[in-house]
């Protein structure tokens, strides 16, 4: 496809949009805007193919742009779509890589090319050196600068890692949330006030040692079903599984007197659990040591107010269990709140 020319004033201000070329000298902008083209590209044509050299990145003068991977079961995962103004391919281009994923309009598109169709970064070296010796320099700062933000823009923009992690926060066994993203993930995305309610069912071990651990996997199953249930009637909130069968409920905008109703809520579900599938004739039933505190109010740093609940929890358990305590606020005791 052959490239027209822009006027030069107007290539100069498409490329003030790249990162690469928005703090370069003019003479060297003026120089950079003769050798770069437009090119039109009609509804659906590409762009560009992946596993192709990226010797020349792209600026949205008009249309729709839109970046897609290939994924192992055949289909396009669409990554990005790029609109008037916005530049795509720069940073491959500044790598010089080798492209993970294609690119094609979604209507027709004018797009600014550097180099222009038929040029390379080395033909430019020739010509003007110390210009393409900035050029390298300003793409080895954006190269440093991109990779210290990549975290932060992955996690917040691409649906497949935020898929991903949700595979990885995700416990195998129950489908509950992990203990890695109590850690990792919820101080962040938490928002107060909220209850934090952890749940520890009394004798699982007694059902370990009497129905084989196989019981035990099932009883965890029912517990998580009852947890899950509860985060989607309340619409909001996670359920979390500790360690072995501790368990906690992280619910945001929720007052004491919610709370409090919900631990009640649980400690009559957890007796109430249909074991049946373990043994036609069991007569085995569940009780609960739980306990629960407010962020902020009991505790400013979310991770320690888990921790001051797990240690309230086991408390509660070593007690003799069936009994939920209220994590004490500053300068108050604890309180048993349900038995």
């Amino acid at each position: 496809m052959d490239s027209e020319k822009l006027p030069r004033q107007d290539c100069m201000e498409l490329l003030r949009k790249s990162e690469i070329f928005s703090a370069m000298l003019e003479d060297d902008l003026g120089y950079i805007a003769t050798r770069a083209g437009l090119q039109v590209f009609d509804s659906g044509a590409s762009v560009f193919h992946a596993e192709s050299q990226a010797d020349r990145f792209f600026i949205v003068r008009s249309g729709v742009v839109s970046v897609t991977r290939r994924e192992r079961n055949g289909s396009d995962l669409e990554m990005a779509r790029f609109l008037s103004g916005e530049v795509f391919g720069d940073f491959d281009f500044a790598m010089s890589a080798t492209r993970d994923a294609s690119a094609h309009a979604l209507e027709r598109s004018e797009l600014l090319v550097f180099p222009m169709e038929g040029l390379k970064l080395e033909d430019l070296a020739r010509e003007k050196p110390d210009t393409v010796a900035r050029i390298l320099l300003r793409s080895l700062v954006m190269v440093s600068s991109r990779l210290r933000s990549t975290h932060r823009l992955i996690a917040e923009n691409s649906p497949w890692i935020r898929e991903l992690k949700r595979q990885i926060y995700t416990d195998p066994p129950t489908g509950l949330m992990s203990m890695s993203f109590l850690e990792e993930e919820l101080p962040r995305l938490v928002r107060g006030p909220s209850a934090v309610i952890l749940m520890k069912p009394d004798r699982f071990k007694e059902l370990n040692d009497a129905y084989g651990h196989g019981a035990g996997d099932i009883a965890m199953s029912q517990i998580s079903e009852m947890l899950s249930l509860a985060i989607r009637e309340l619409g909001r909130g996670w359920a979390v599984r500790l360690r072995s069968n501790e368990t906690a409920l992280i619910i945001p905008h929720c007052g004491q007197e919610e709370a409090q109703a919900l631990v009640e809520e649980l400690a009559r579900g957890l007796g109430q659990l249909n074991l049946r599938a373990i043994d036609a004739n069991i007569v085995f039933r569940f009780t609960g040591s739980f306990s629960f505190g407010m962020w902020p109010q009991d505790e400013s740093d979310f991770r320690r107010l888990v921790e001051k609940a797990n240690t309230l929890l086991l408390r509660a358990w070593k007690e003799g269990g069936s009994r939920a305590y209220r994590l004490p606020s500053q300068g108050s005791r604890v309180k048993k709140a349900v038995s």
